[in-house]
């Protein structure tokens, strides 16, 4: 009776969520910000057309997208977000031409009285919505589209290879720098864009983009909470398609009194939350339970790894592979802040620009630790059944084959895709989607979500007879089963969003991937294959296992399914997805504040006889996963995530913070910690040495710590400030993040990169030690137990 009420809270949790985010879903739809038939004059002179627009798009995916640079905050941190930065631009322009033809002086040179009517004139210019649902057209005043030209002079120089910007436009560049020193700045290369007319369309795409930040949304009654006017529309505060971001004082981007609202709300729910969870925790500590007495001997010395599971094993060298190839491109990237395009005086952007870098450290990143996990689990599954199914083995090694040429060839077709020399077609399929951590060709997913498929069908015939076999181990292994056909099944997300699909419901669809994906399911995954592995072990009650993962899952989905909104305040979407992720998000955290007693229990279990002191470094991992979770996603994630917060803050540094110590901090460590239990499961049975892998385990966590709090946390604060006082351009324009002040914090970080190079150096010196023979003493485990 204890498992069915566990399952129903749990069904109800994963049905009710997903009604919701369904919904809210074709609620984006239908109030995405529109891609016009045309941009066009009142004389109906076409200046831009929809398919310039989405053929624009295409070409800022093939240049990085993402990676380079941001739109609507989500990208890349070192160059501009291109919305944020085109919107300050065209104002300063617009405020320029305007006072010169009525005042004959620049803008800056008139008196504050003449200065506020510019202003008033600038905000009704770029705030009134001239969108025809009739025609499909966009109409721009004749001054705007004089900015139009002037400002894709000024976007073209940029991204190609000229040495002064076109006169007009000399005035808008920081500091009045030359296009090849912003180009040093934001670390893109020359000539990033080599045709004029490819050049023509990204610009379209980004006026389109910006338009959307600056222009109101038509509100109708009831869509809304708020009080009605008499002429049937909302008598709400006005908001752009981007819920008024960025902040803009130029325009009157400021935060919504929804935002205020709502984010006040989220903090009000978290205390709820931790308080209702922690009285829950105290209660279920106080009820009597069985004393569970761990076994004098270590059970996993008695298995015997079958063909499959010792097929596993090359599974984990790549592991360790591609996690060296990571830190080396992510240290490649952090240098490309300081130096631009050069990596110590090597111009080495000339074959690896910042935006390819940046790419393969973040895909090698869901790489490596994905395929940490997806090994783990096909070593785990004929463990737990005791049955070797027929051509297990085979569908192993030929999934390994995929693996590599998945990698190798993603890897590839996004480097390709920057030399400019595909089509925009071609490039979708096996280029660059431009898309943050879905950057791979269409090609390449379909391959991956195959492979995906085919690892979940290895999974379940391996591990289906154990349902056949007595005992309280069902309930554990539904879970299993059910994370590991989630983790398949929600890639295919990403296959939602087509070529040209428009980028608030592609964003919306990406977070479907990411969110769900990297931060939902796998993290159930996660939890379930600690317990088994614990429970192997003999060192916690399957029962209690079994009810402790049920309901911790139903918890961290309470929060997590809905919470996937928290990434779309500012992407176009109704205000309603901006309170649902608002309060979501903050329940996300509920569980995280108990995650001191997760570890000091792992600390307990390391402790609980002898034989367990040779898991102390894996169990250490586990511990070590504990505390980022709390640190990472907790403190660094909540950081972010009230819409007040993230309205300044989305596209600085405070986001990397959090990606860092959660992504790595948790996901990676674990993915670690699951290597070292799966390769001592298929060793020589022979005593480890640790001293390397002890200093790694230190040295990693270090110089995680030092990375984000001399350097990344220091630089993201004072990019918020300058957010809040300026703007988001300037907090991210060159002439702030270029001070010697943030070139020096930048300095800083190679103290924490360096110790933490040391440590994953370390730990891959310890792992291939175990296949040549230093990582190991001569006295095998079994001897010295007996």
């Amino acid at each position: 009776m204890r498992y069915v009420k566990l399952w129903i809270a749990f069904g109800l949790v994963i049905v009710l969520s997903f009604m919701v985010l369904g919904y809210y879903g074709l609620e984006i739809y239908r109030k995405a910000p529109p891609v016009p038939r045309a941009f066009v004059t009142a004389n109906n002179e076409v200046v831009a057309t929809e398919q310039d627009i989405k053929n624009g798009q295409n070409v800022w995916q093939s240049i990085g997208g993402q990676e380079l640079g941001s739109i609507w905050g989500h990208g890349a941190y070192l160059a501009p977000d291109w919305t944020a930065d085109l919107l300050h631009r065209e104002s300063i322009y617009l405020l320029h031409l305007w006072a010169m033809e009525s005042y004959s002086k620049s803008f800056s040179e008139i008196g504050e009285a003449e200065q506020a009517i510019l202003l008033s004139r600038l905000k009704k210019e770029l705030r009134a919505n001239t969108y025809d649902p009739e025609t499909g057209d966009i109409t721009i005043s004749a001054d705007r589209v004089k900015a139009y030209h002037a400002m894709a002079g000024y976007y073209a120089a940029l991204f190609g290879d000229a040495e002064e910007f076109p006169e007009d436009v000399r005035f808008l560049a920081d500091d009045n720098r030359t296009p090849p020193e912003l180009r040093d700045a934001y670390a893109i290369p020359a000539n990033t864009i080599r045709s004029d007319e490819r050049q023509r369309q990204m610009y379209a795409f980004f006026f389109w983009a910006t338009w959307a930040c600056t222009t109101e949304r038509p509100q109708l009654v009831n869509e809304e909470v708020a009080g009605i006017s008499q002429d049937g529309y909302l008598s709400t505060q006005p908001i752009t398609y981007t819920n008024n971001w960025p902040a803009e004082p130029l325009i009157g981007n400021r935060p919504t009194g929804e935002i205020i609202v709502w984010s006040v709300l989220s903090f009000v729910l978290l205390l709820a939350g931790i308080g209702t969870l922690s009285w829950y925790y105290a209660v279920l500590k106080h009820r009597p339970d069985d004393e569970h007495v761990p076994p004098k001997h270590d059970p996993l010395l008695a298995m015997n790894p079958t063909p499959s599971m010792k097929a596993t094993l090359k599974y984990f060298w790549v592991v360790v592979a591609m996690l060296l190839v990571q830190m080396l491109m992510g240290a490649v990237t952090a240098h490309y802040g300081v130096e631009g395009e050069g990596f110590y005086n090597l111009p080495l952007a000339q074959w690896l620009p910042y935006s390819v870098t940046r790419t393969w450290h973040t895909q090698l990143g869901i790489f490596w630790i994905a395929t940490a996990w997806l090994a783990t689990g096909l070593f785990i599954a004929p463990a737990v059944s005791g049955h070797e199914p027929k051509f297990q083995r085979l569908g192993v090694n030929f999934l390994f084959v995929c693996l590599v040429i998945i990698v190798a060839g993603s890897l590839f077709g996004t480097w390709y895709a920057t030399r400019q020399t595909m089509s925009l077609e071609m490039n979708f399929w096996f280029g660059h989607q431009g898309y943050e951590y879905v950057d791979l060709g269409r090609f390449w997913q379909l391959f991956l979500l195959i492979g995906l498929f085919l690892w979940l069908l290895l999974m379940i015939r391996a591990i289906w007879p154990a349902f056949k076999q007595p005992g309280q181990h069902k309930q554990l292994l539904g879970m299993f089963l059910i994370a590991s056909a989630a983790i398949a099944i929600f890639y295919g997300a990403g296959f939602m969003w087509g070529r040209q699909t428009n980028l608030a419901v592609a964003e919306y669809w990406r977070w479907w991937v990411v969110h769900l994906w990297v931060e939902g399911f796998f993290e159930v995954f996660a939890t379930v294959v600690i317990a088994f592995l614990f429970t192997r072990m003999g060192l916690l009650r399957t029962a209690t296992a079994s009810a402790a993962v049920i309901f911790s899952c139903t918890i961290f989905l309470t929060g997590g399914i809905i919470g996937t909104f928290h990434h779309l305040y500012f992407t176009g979407t109704p205000t309603a997805v901006l309170a649902l992720g608002a309060l979501f998000s903050a329940l996300e955290i509920v569980p995280l504040v108990l995650i001191g007693a997760e570890a000091y229990e792992s600390l307990t279990l390391s402790r609980a006889t002898p034989w367990v002191k040779q898991y102390k470094w894996p169990i250490y991992f586990f511990i070590a996963v504990a505390f980022w979770n709390l640190v990472g996603a907790g403190l660094f994630g909540f950081l972010i995530n009230p819409p007040i917060a993230l309205y300044y803050m989305q596209g600085l540094n405070t986001t990397s913070v959090h990606a860092h110590t959660a992504l790595f901090g948790v996901y990676g460590m674990l993915g670690m910690g699951l290597t070292l239990f799966c390769v001592k499961g298929l060793g020589t049975r022979k005593i480890w040495r640790t001293g390397s892998l002890a200093f790694g385990f230190w040295a990693i966590n270090i110089g995680l710590a030092l990375m984000v709090l001399i350097s990344l946390l220091p630089v993201g604060l004072m990019q918020t400030w300058a957010s809040v006082t300026h703007g988001l351009w300037y907090a991210r324009s060159a002439e702030f993040l270029q001070s010697d002040l943030m070139d020096n914090l930048r300095w800083l970080r190679v103290v924490g990169d360096t110790i933490f190079a040391i440590g994953i150096l370390a730990f891959a010196w310890f792992i291939f030690g175990l296949v040549f023979g230093w990582s190991t003493r001569g006295e095998r485990e079994d001897e010295i137990e007996s």
